[in-house]
Formats: C-alpha cells, structure tokens, sequence
C-alpha cells in the first residue's frame, strides 16, 4: 500500500472522530543546501505525519513571497533535481513518513518524466504535487507513467474550481485532493473568513470518495483546527518556512508544538 493511502487509513479508523493529518511543507536545500534530510528526520521525530518537500523553481507562480524567497535561496544554494535525488537517494533507511515532491512541471519535463518518476520511485517517494499540470493532461499522457512506478499525482482545487470539475478531479484522484483554502497564493493566515467556510462546507456537501486535505493560510491551531473541521487534514507551508529562516533545525519540535494539540491530534 501506497504511504499516504496507509497514513489516512489510519488516521480515518483511529476512532469516533477520526484524526485529523498534519503535513508540512517545506523548500528542499533551504535554508542550507544541506538542511533537506535534517528537515525531514526533525519533522518526522516531531510527530507530522506527512512531508512535502518543495523542488525549487525559479518562476514559483502558486507560491508567496515567503515560498519564493526560499526557492530563490535554494537555487542561490546549489539546489537543483539532481542533487535533490542524491540527497534523498538514503532516506527510506532513516524515515517512513509519506513523502511527496512538489514542484512546478518545467523542471520535470527536462529531467523526463519516465526518469523522473523512476527515480522518485527508487527514491521512496510516494506522490507528487503539480501546480500547473491540467489534470486532463496528467489523465491523458502521462497517469500511466504514474501508476507504473507506483506515484500518486495529488490534484489541486479551488473556491473557483466548479462542482462538476472537482468530481471528476475525484474519479482519477489517488490519496488525497489538495484543497487550496482561497483564490490566492501561499502565505500563513491567522484566521480564515466566512467565504472559508462556505467553501469547505460547500466540498463537504459533495461527498467526495477521495480524502480532501486543505492547503494555502494554515499557520497556527486555530486555522488547523478551522481548516480540518470538515477535511482531514491540513498542510502547513509558509509559516513552517518562515520559522526555518529565523530558527534552527533543533527547534523544530517547538513549531510543531504549536500547530498539534495533543488533546486532538494523535502522534505518529
């Protein structure tokens, strides 16, 4: 079984309120180009149960000025896919965490995309993220591609993506839809408005088969617990980002610490 499937098993059946998913992202070679493997070991001792590690793109169009800025870090670093493939090329000996790439589709289309998921698969990585690849050019090129090397391909949605869109979205969705919070681009929130709300009752209401995880303004409890009330679970991005530039790896548990509850949220 595919990681991030197993994962949100047992989140879904640990109970009468099943548990909600904490996933962080983070800028792969950020803030040292060396950090990535130390970032992931932290997070996973730290009790998140999903990673996210962002492949540095030079033209980020998703992502905040806070995302951008590490991006342009990174590469500043060194940071390129090939080095992110060595640095990760151990990891399955050191973590067990469901791991997923995201990233912008141009520099995986220049690696390749056959080599490109080969490698992820012999990496340990369990699905991608793909901002701006149609999900009708994913279905039609290259999801054969993704189901030979066992990769889930996680699709976005938004306030604006329409009913009929989103249930189709779910009929070719493996692990979980990626529910971007607003019609913006990443940065931490402290609050969500009622527009947040009725989006996220609005998705409920659809009563999709795929599990919808909320992304985009998470960044302290009380936007995770708004974000995950009617989803089950939510990714933190820019403000975890944030807290790396102004603090150690070491501190990472006291960040964490601050988004699980652990009165509601399970360790993992």
């Amino acid at each position: 079984m595919n990681r991030i499937e197993e994962k949100l098993a047992i989140h879904a059946s640990s109970g009468k309120e099943p548990k909600k998913l904490l996933s962080i992202y983070f800028t792969a070679g950020y803030p040292e180009l060396d950090d990535t493997v130390s970032v992931i070991k932290k997070l996973e001792a730290s009790g998140v149960d999903m990673i996210e590690i962002g492949l540095p793109f030079s033209d980020p169009l998703a992502d905040g000025p806070t995302i951008q800025d590490s991006s342009t870090q990174a590469l500043n670093n060194g940071m390129t896919t090939e080095k992110l493939f060595e640095q990760l090329s151990s990891i399955r000996k050191e973590v067990e965490i469901p791991l997923l790439i995201m990233g912008y589709f141009n520099p995986m289309l220049q690696y390749g995309i056959e080599e490109f998921c080969q490698k992820c698969a012999e990496t340990g990585i369990d699905g991608l993220i793909i901002p701006d690849l149609p999900v009708d050019v994913f279905h039609r090129e290259y999801m054969e591609i993704f189901d030979k090397h066992g990769l889930y391909n996680v699709f976005l949605i938004t306030p604006q993506t329409s009913d009929e869109r989103i249930k189709y979205i779910d009929s070719i969705s493996k692990g979980f839809i990626y529910m971007v919070s607003s019609a913006s681009t990443t940065g931490a929130k402290n609050s969500f408005g009622t527009q947040q709300d009725e989006y996220f009752e609005r998705i409920k209401n659809l009563e999709l088969d795929t599990p919808q995880i909320v992304g985009f303004g998470i960044s302290n409890y009380d936007t995770f617990l708004k974000a995950t009330a009617h989803a089950n679970g939510a990714i933190v991005g820019s403000a975890f980002v944030k807290f790396l530039k102004e603090n150690s790896i070491s501190k990472i548990p006291e960040f964490i610490n601050q988004i699980k509850e652990p009165s509601h949220l399970s360790e993992s």
